[in-house]
């Protein structure tokens, strides 16, 4: 699974990007798992696990590669391609897609 930039929902003004190393093992495994439950990606010829997908996301995240918004107005939560994030850590800016 990679993650692409998608219409995720969150208002511009107010995501926020939060490292994944600021949330607890559980919590990151949930807010992962809530994403790849909720995309409906192709995998091919071959199904990928629950398991694996969340693998797969939590490497683009410790690359850089990911990084997971919170927009505290709509209190929701996404996890964006990095090139989407103008500053880690501070209010996502969105470049083009």
């Amino acid at each position: 699974m990679t993650v692409e930039p998608t219409d995720d929902g969150l208002s511009d003004a107010a995501a926020v990007a939060v490292p994944h190393t600021e949330l607890t093992p559980e919590i990151l495994r949930a807010v992962i798992e809530s994403f790849v439950l909720r995309e409906g990606t192709d995998y091919g010829e071959h199904e990928l696990s629950l398991d694996q997908k969340v693998g797969r996301v939590m490497r683009q995240l410790e690359r850089g590669d990911a990084t997971i918004l919170c927009d505290p107005q709509t209190e929701s939560v996404a996890i964006v391609a990095s090139t989407r994030v103008s500053t880690p850590g501070a209010s996502a800016g969105r470049g083009s897609r």
